[in-house]
């Protein structure tokens, strides 16, 4: 079977279908819904880049990708990254490749716009993502943000 991943921009015709998405009940604790994810796009324009997953006529998961922010938050604009901020992958659809398609496409805008760079978190411990994101080749990089441990995977 191919597959015909794509993203699609939010838009009106989608909307629903984006925010009816749902991880599986013991992943809920690990990701924010996307009802969240679109209303954080919302107060931050321009540096977030919300994506429906769409395979065929399916959509199968969600994605919000950030640009060029000010980690550190203070300002100073010395610590400026990318990355990865949030990935909901349906339930029925998870170990499909569609998580990894979806950290491809950032990995490619990211890169399309001259960044070397792709951030992300995730939280620690059973049952968490990491074991995926090491899998991609993802770093650890000994920071935390909260309590979650942040990656990094090169695109050079």
């Amino acid at each position: 079977m191919t597959s015909t991943r794509r993203l699609e921009e939010i838009t009106p015709d989608n909307f629903d279908a984006a925010i009816g998405l749902r991880v599986r009940p013991d992943q809920e604790h690990l990701v924010a819904p996307v009802v969240k994810s679109l209303a954080e796009a919302y107060v931050h324009p321009g540096t977030v880049w919300p994506r429906l997953i769409v395979d065929g006529d399916q959509p199968v998961g969600f994605l919000m990708a950030f640009f060029d922010i000010d980690w550190i938050g203070d300002g100073t604009g010395t610590d400026i990254r990318s990355g990865l901020w949030r990935l909901n992958i349906a339930a029925g659809e998870q170990g499909r490749g569609h998580g990894r398609f979806a950290v491809e496409s950032v990995a490619a805008e990211i890169r399309r716009r001259g960044g070397t760079l792709l951030t992300t978190t995730w939280h620690p411990g059973e049952g968490g993502p990491e074991g995926f994101y090491l899998g991609l080749g993802f770093r650890p990089t000994g920071e935390t943000s909260g309590t979650q441990t942040v990656g990094a995977l090169d695109l050079l």
